[in-house]
């Protein structure tokens, strides 16, 4: 068996028997996740774990990634998180927390453009490489606080937070259009949600919390406190 058959049959067995289970159901999204590579995203050094369902470091170590939250996602929650946003192809998106440029390509796939913020310089390299290798033109990553947002280049049909926070700032949800929608990992650990928020007019938002997961914290968002008296 050569090693591209090796790597097809690797993606099989992580789309088919991983991600379909977890209610990844579009054939377009299945399509798509064979399509682009995740393997391409992957730093080299753990290139291995590519087609294993888990979280993987983005950098120096296993150790730095978590204490920095620098890490991808588990590709289930990338596949879900990105069938449940249900994007159209003229949709304008901003991404937060680029990590390896992996979710901006497939986001890319699926909406007219992509604006991915990343604080680290390191990830921002990163993902802006990955991205041109993978011939992806409508995606751009800038180096960015996307606590903030982006709000001179909103409003935009999808926000989507590639990590989690204890809330989702009222900022951006103010960056979205009527009709848009939020997609984030809220709450804490050993518990948080897939929170996906829609805004239904000027000062109106429903929500969404359809899937629990776990994911690492995003960067300077705030941590309110817990405790209630």
């Amino acid at each position: 068996m050569n090693a591209q058959t090796e790597l097809e049959r690797a993606r099989f067995h992580l789309i088919e028997p991983q991600i379909r289970p977890w209610d990844v159901l579009d054939l377009d999204i299945l399509a798509l996740l064979s399509r682009m590579h995740r393997e391409d995203f992957v730093p080299s050094a753990h290139r291995a774990l590519a087609f294993v369902d888990m979280q993987i470091p983005l950098g120096a170590s296993t150790e730095e990634a978590a204490r920095t939250g620098q890490s991808m996602l588990e590709p289930k929650v990338e596949a879900r998180m990105l069938q449940d946003l249900a994007l159209h192809p003229t949709d304008k998106v901003l991404e937060v927390g680029a990590g390896s440029g992996y979710m901006a390509a497939l986001l890319a796939s699926r909406a007219q453009r992509v604006i991915s913020l990343e604080l680290a310089p390191e990830l921002v390299k990163m993902a802006r490489d990955n991205l041109q290798r993978a011939g992806i033109r409508n995606a751009e990553v800038r180096e960015a606080d996307g606590a903030k947002g982006l709000a001179a280049e909103g409003p935009f049909d999808v926000i989507v937070l590639s990590g989690s926070v204890a809330e989702v700032p009222q900022a951006l949800l103010a960056q979205l259009k009527v009709g848009g929608r939020l997609g984030a990992v809220v709450g804490h650990e050993p518990m948080m949600r897939a929170t996906f928020i829609r805004r239904t007019g000027e000062a109106a938002w429903k929500t969404e919390q359809p899937w629990d997961t776990v994911a690492p914290r995003l960067a300077h968002f705030a941590e309110p406190s817990r405790f209630h008296f």
